[in-house]
């Protein structure tokens, strides 16, 4: 296992606006050099129950939303979650982050992305949650994991999975 720490920041939202106005201070976060690496996304619950990404962004040139749609793929079944991001290229991040988190945290997990309507997941090489709590964050409700993955061997994944995702939007639009 590398020395890096992987850590995972979910905060619940009762609303769209207010996750992607959070969305918002995570990116000045990075861009003022408070936090590094990051990938993360807001994800809502629709009316007829599917899960969907609104918003994603990435401060890694490979991880494109991959690592927080593969948090989103530990937590709900395929068949409700209504994007490609977690298809069959985050299958291998899933895989890691099942193998870092017990049955509890998925529940846990699970349970506080019920009880709100969106969600901003964070998934970054930085402790998050006290930059985010001196930010502002407004999460109605918030936690934060270390993911027992191997930093190195996770980079490479999300390249990996990166790349296929690109591969596969190339393909479809030809």
């Amino acid at each position: 296992m590398s020395d890096d720490s992987v850590f995972l920041y979910l905060g619940v939202y009762p609303d769209t606006a207010t996750a992607e106005a959070d969305l918002e201070v995570v990116r000045e976060l990075h861009s003022d050099k408070v936090i590094g690496t990051y990938d993360a996304a807001v994800a809502t619950k629709e009316a007829d129950g599917t899960v969907q990404v609104r918003r994603k962004t990435s401060k890694h040139a490979g991880w494109t939303g991959v690592a927080a749609g593969a948090v989103l793929g530990l937590l709900f079944p395929p068949s409700i979650i209504g994007t490609a991001i977690v298809g069959g290229a985050a299958g291998s991040i899933v895989g890691h982050f099942w193998r870092s988190l017990d049955r509890g945290d998925l529940k846990e997990l699970g349970e506080m992305l019920d009880s709100g309507e969106a969600a901003l997941i964070v998934v970054g090489k930085d402790r998050l949650e006290e930059e985010f709590r001196k930010a502002g964050l407004v999460a109605q409700k918030h936690i934060q994991k270390e993911l027992k993955v191997d930093a190195k061997e996770l980079d490479k994944e999300l390249d990996r999975a990166s790349a296929e995702l690109q591969q596969q939007a190339s393909n479809d639009t030809n």
